[in-house]
């Protein structure tokens, strides 16, 4: 009987060991509630239906621990990036003065308040293509200004800076 418990047990989690682990757990339910056992009803079709329930505890659990994980990933990704962006943006904002106004306008927008090229390109007034350019010429601008003020530090996105700037 055991074969085929578990070979039920694999049709519905797809995994030997989730399988397995399963049927150790029902095995435990079935002799705790052995007392629900009716003397009528058949002792295999009881266990199918302890199975059964099992397989939809694995699930729910395996749900939940999703949704965990999911919340954790996102909440730790935003702390990380608030993290990142605090720190590289130092040196940025520093130097954001000496950049024509049009490039510091599109870093200021799009880069450091997180605004989408669409709605930077129309308080512009302009395409989202010439935002675009705009944007692009704006980053390569910093690039340039960042390694001339920064140096090495630049090379590292300015991670754990220790340019002139910070000190």
């Amino acid at each position: 009987m055991r074969g085929r418990f578990l070979q039920f047990l694999r049709s519905r989690v797809g995994e030997p060991a989730a399988a397995e682990d399963i049927l150790q757990v029902a095995y435990v339910k079935a002799i705790q509630h052995e007392s629900e056992l009716r003397q009528e009803e058949s002792s295999v079709a009881w266990f199918y239906r302890i199975l059964k329930n099992a397989v939809t505890d694995h699930y729910r659990q395996a749900a939940t621990h999703s949704r965990a994980v999911d919340q954790f990933t996102a909440e730790w990704n935003e702390s990380y990036e608030m993290e990142f962006q605090n720190q590289a943006c130092t040196c940025i904002r520093a130097i954001l003065p000496d950049l024509k106004a049009d490039y510091r306008s599109a870093i200021e927008h799009v880069d450091l308040a997180g605004e989408s090229i669409e709605s930077f390109a129309a308080s512009q007034d302009t395409s989202s293509n010439n935002a675009y350019v705009r944007l692009h010429r704006a980053r390569k601008a910093v690039a340039k200004k960042l390694a001339e003020v920064c140096g090495t530090c630049a090379t590292h996105k300015c991670v754990d800076c220790t340019c002139k700037l910070h000190k």
